[in-house]
């Protein structure tokens, strides 16, 4: 077991929690906009892990995570992932 893995718990709106593995955070220096990539460990049909991505807020409460917005937003975090990709391929 890996114990250097990074958890997130998430609190949905029905109030149930829910426990995720952060696969990394970052921040657009152009937009200051701070996302997170996460998992459940879920797999595809293709044997692929899910990935699900959020920006985040922080505030008073702690932070919160909300869905991505707009389709430029996904462009970039695509890239993002395309290129954090191909550096562990390298």
């Amino acid at each position: 077991m890996d114990t250097n893995k990074k958890k997130l718990t998430l609190i949905l709106e029905d109030g149930t929690e829910e426990e995720v593995e952060i696969i990394f955070s970052f921040e657009f220096s152009d937009t200051k906009k701070e996302y997170v990539i996460y998992t459940k460990n879920e797999t595809d049909e293709n044997g692929n892990i899910t990935l699900y991505a959020s920006t985040v807020t922080r505030g008073e409460n702690g932070p919160t995570l909300s869905n991505i917005e707009t389709d430029e937003e996904w462009s970039r975090i695509k890239d993002v992932l395309r290129e954090l990709s191909s550096n562990n391929n390298d």
